[in-house]
Protein backbone atom coordinates (compact mmCIF):
# COMPACT_ATOMS: atom_id res chain seq x y z
CA UNK A 1 0.00 0.00 0.00
CA UNK A 2 1.73 3.70 -0.95
CA UNK A 3 1.46 6.62 0.95
CA UNK A 4 -1.40 8.07 -1.00
CA UNK A 5 -3.88 4.82 -0.19
CA UNK A 6 -2.60 4.98 3.31
CA UNK A 7 -4.53 8.21 3.70
CA UNK A 8 -7.16 7.00 2.03
CA UNK A 9 -7.48 5.04 4.83
CA UNK A 10 -7.15 7.28 7.29
CA UNK A 11 -9.91 9.73 5.23
CA UNK A 12 -12.39 6.61 5.08
CA UNK A 13 -12.07 5.82 8.41
CA UNK A 14 -13.09 9.68 9.44
CA UNK A 15 -15.89 9.66 6.98
CA UNK A 16 -17.07 6.50 8.24
CA UNK A 17 -16.48 7.59 12.03
CA UNK A 18 -19.01 10.23 11.41
CA UNK A 19 -21.64 7.65 10.20
CA UNK A 20 -21.29 8.80 6.16
CA UNK A 21 -21.33 6.00 3.74
CA UNK A 22 -18.03 6.73 1.82
CA UNK A 23 -17.91 6.58 -2.40
CA UNK A 24 -14.53 5.31 -2.65
CA UNK A 25 -13.97 5.95 -6.18
CA UNK A 26 -15.01 9.74 -5.68
CA UNK A 27 -12.72 9.96 -2.59
CA UNK A 28 -9.79 8.29 -4.28
CA UNK A 29 -10.22 11.12 -7.25
CA UNK A 30 -11.01 14.25 -5.16
CA UNK A 31 -7.56 13.12 -2.97
CA UNK A 32 -5.99 13.09 -6.31
CA UNK A 33 -7.11 16.27 -7.28
CA UNK A 34 -5.82 17.59 -4.29
CA UNK A 35 -1.90 16.99 -5.44
CA UNK A 36 0.77 16.92 -3.09
CA UNK A 37 -0.77 18.96 -0.45
CA UNK A 38 -1.94 15.83 1.29
CA UNK A 39 1.14 15.17 2.16
CA UNK A 40 2.05 18.58 4.03
CA UNK A 41 0.87 18.21 7.32
CA UNK A 42 -0.70 21.73 7.61
CA UNK A 43 -1.91 21.76 3.72
CA UNK A 44 -3.58 18.58 4.75
CA UNK A 45 -6.53 19.07 6.86
CA UNK A 46 -8.71 22.40 7.38
CA UNK A 47 -8.55 24.93 10.57
CA UNK A 48 -12.44 25.53 10.63
CA UNK A 49 -11.73 27.85 13.83
CA UNK A 50 -9.79 30.14 10.92
CA UNK A 51 -12.21 32.19 9.32
CA UNK A 52 -9.38 33.12 6.31
CA UNK A 53 -9.09 29.20 6.03
CA UNK A 54 -12.90 28.54 5.49
CA UNK A 55 -12.53 31.35 2.63
CA UNK A 56 -9.99 29.56 0.88
CA UNK A 57 -11.93 26.85 0.84
CA UNK A 58 -15.02 28.66 -0.48
CA UNK A 59 -12.69 30.51 -3.07
CA UNK A 60 -10.41 27.83 -3.87
CA UNK A 61 -12.82 24.58 -4.02
CA UNK A 62 -16.41 25.63 -4.13
CA UNK A 63 -16.09 28.61 -6.54
CA UNK A 64 -12.88 27.92 -9.02
CA UNK A 65 -13.41 23.79 -8.70
CA UNK A 66 -16.75 23.43 -8.33
CA UNK A 67 -18.04 26.51 -10.21
CA UNK A 68 -20.01 27.07 -7.88
CA UNK A 69 -21.77 30.91 -7.61
CA UNK A 70 -20.43 32.79 -4.45
CA UNK A 71 -24.03 32.40 -2.42
CA UNK A 72 -24.82 32.48 1.41
CA UNK A 73 -25.57 28.43 0.41
CA UNK A 74 -21.84 28.18 0.12
CA UNK A 75 -21.11 28.72 3.72
CA UNK A 76 -23.75 27.27 5.15
CA UNK A 77 -22.97 23.99 3.34
CA UNK A 78 -19.19 24.41 4.78
CA UNK A 79 -20.49 24.98 8.22
CA UNK A 80 -22.78 21.98 7.77
CA UNK A 81 -19.54 19.92 6.88
CA UNK A 82 -17.73 21.05 10.04
CA UNK A 83 -20.30 20.19 11.93
CA UNK A 84 -20.57 16.79 10.59
CA UNK A 85 -17.14 15.83 11.07
CA UNK A 86 -17.24 17.74 14.19
CA UNK A 87 -16.66 21.05 15.23
CA UNK A 88 -13.97 19.92 18.47
CA UNK A 89 -12.26 18.08 15.70
CA UNK A 90 -9.11 19.35 15.40
CA UNK A 91 -8.33 17.50 12.48
CA UNK A 92 -10.54 17.70 9.21
CA UNK A 93 -8.75 16.10 6.52
CA UNK A 94 -9.20 18.60 3.96
CA UNK A 95 -9.97 15.64 1.03
CA UNK A 96 -12.86 14.85 3.75
CA UNK A 97 -14.35 18.14 3.89
CA UNK A 98 -14.23 18.43 0.02
CA UNK A 99 -15.60 15.18 -0.50
CA UNK A 100 -18.77 16.16 1.24
CA UNK A 101 -19.13 19.72 -0.11
CA UNK A 102 -18.84 18.28 -3.72
CA UNK A 103 -21.46 15.53 -2.55
CA UNK A 104 -23.52 18.24 -0.85
CA UNK A 105 -23.58 20.34 -4.03
CA UNK A 106 -23.80 16.83 -6.84
CA UNK A 107 -20.78 17.79 -8.42
CA UNK A 108 -19.30 14.36 -8.59
CA UNK A 109 -18.75 14.74 -12.54
CA UNK A 110 -16.41 17.58 -11.65
CA UNK A 111 -13.84 14.00 -11.38
CA UNK A 112 -15.11 12.12 -14.62
CA UNK A 113 -12.85 14.51 -16.61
Amino acid sequence: MNKREKLIVKYVEQLEGVGIKVDHDLLTKVTIGLGPSIYNVDASTVASSDPSELQTVKNNYLIKKLGLKDDPKLDKAIDKVVDTLGRSNKNKYRACVYYLLCKEFGKESIYDK
